[in-house]
């Protein structure tokens, strides 16, 4: 079966998008730029990372998208949460860190896009990077999620396009073990909410980057000295 795959550029996606090429033929990558802050370093990663698997690429510009949204990743009068690593796993701080990070019905949005890219192009599944973790306190992270997609997606495709995600029932540790199984370039991923010239090591997108990747034991990679992304595999 042929797959569309939303790839951010991110560990999630980048798991899924490897784990997929043994599962489907990939026809084609779609990354979302929404206005977010790290949406330049996420079109070059998600960019270097289709080249790596020799697929085709496409950005999608969702500028409506920006203007509406007050979350902290589109809007940088406001400040992007660094909670502390000990509390990465307190259910009320992962709450508001989501809070402020939250643009309204990204996941939902980004999965319609997708089925439109998928139908068009007789592709039969659309992969993502959802996971165990995040969907603590993500709902649209959620199987729940996936499963209503699913449900809404079989009447609005007409080919029944569906989504799965490799990496969702799996917390970040896991899935950065499949990554190794599978052969990721880890130096290819951007992990952060911010863009500048390397990971910023205190978002809690990066927090939990780092710590997974240690826990799995992968070397090169700390919350001290950052990554810059798209260097060496």
């Amino acid at each position: 079966m042929k797959s569309v795959v939303l790839l951010s550029g991110g560990l999630d996606s980048t798991v899924s998008l490897a784990h997929a090429l043994r599962e489907s033929e990939v026809d084609l990558c779609l990354t979302m730029d929404y206005g977010q802050r790290s949406a330049a370093r996420e079109i070059n990663s998600a960019s270097a990372i289709a080249e790596y698997y020799d697929l085709n690429h496409m950005v999608v510009d969702l500028p409506f998208l920006r203007k509406i949204t007050f979350s902290a990743l589109v809007n940088t009068s406001k400040a992007v949460p660094n909670p502390s690593a000990d509390l990465l796993d307190d259910p009320q701080a992962a709450l508001d860190s989501a809070e402020a990070v939250w643009v309204p019905n990204r996941n939902g949005l980004f999965i319609n896009a997708a089925a439109s890219f998928a139908e068009a192009l007789d592709c039969g599944l659309i992969v993502t990077g959802f996971n165990r973790e995040e969907a603590r306190t993500f709902p649209d992270n959620s199987p729940a999620f996936v499963k209503a997609a699913n449900e809404a997606l079989a009447f609005s495709t007409r080919n029944r396009v569906r989504v799965v995600s490799y990496t969702q029932r799996l917390d970040k540790i896991e899935i950065v073990q499949l990554g190794k199984k599978l052969n990721v370039p880890w130096r290819l991923i951007w992990s952060c909410y911010h863009g500048g010239s390397a990971m910023c090591g205190t978002c809690e997108s990066c927090l939990r980057f780092f710590r997974a990747m240690k826990e799995a034991g992968i070397d090169g990679f700390s919350a001290e000295t950052g990554c810059s992304g798209n260097s060496s595999v």
